[in-house]
């Protein structure tokens, strides 16, 4: 084990800030507020959604946000929980959150993977960002 990333355990500022970006993606979708959506990722980022559409550079990124956040037909009940970081290097994280859409139907899960890089003027910024459909039995 590498033990100079070893600084980035739970409470650091690293991990406060990269656990506020995921509440950040939270509030967001909650209110499907794509522009603040849209702040959290880098411009160089490329996503997947959890059905396999991949999107590269945050103009595709946006206008697939701007397309179908606003008009997603969930009730906007959705939370975000950090369920593991792993620094790959003191400036990129790997998160793992569990992501949960509550309905009156049923909860529906997703298990996003970010990959998260830390700009020259100290923010995280979504850079890479597969969610994948947890489906039950």
């Amino acid at each position: 084990m590498n033990t100079q990333h070893a600084p980035h355990e739970s409470g650091t500022p690293d991990r406060r800030a990269i656990e506020r970006v995921v509440a950040d993606v939270e509030r967001t979708q909650r209110a499907k507020d794509a522009e603040g959506f849209l702040t959290l990722f880098h411009p160089d980022a490329l996503w997947t959604t959890a059905h396999g559409k991949v999107l590269l550079g945050l103009d595709a990124i946006a206008e697939f946000t701007r397309a179908v956040l606003p008009a997603a037909v969930w009730d906007g009940d959705v939370t975000y929980e950090v369920a593991h970081v792993q620094f790959l290097r003191p400036d990129v994280a790997a998160v793992k959150v569990r992501q949960v859409y509550h309905s009156a139907e049923g909860d529906t899960e997703g298990a996003p993977l970010y990959v998260m890089t830390r700009q020259e003027d100290g923010r995280w910024l979504l850079h890479a960002y597969q969610n994948t459909e947890v489906r039950t039995g």
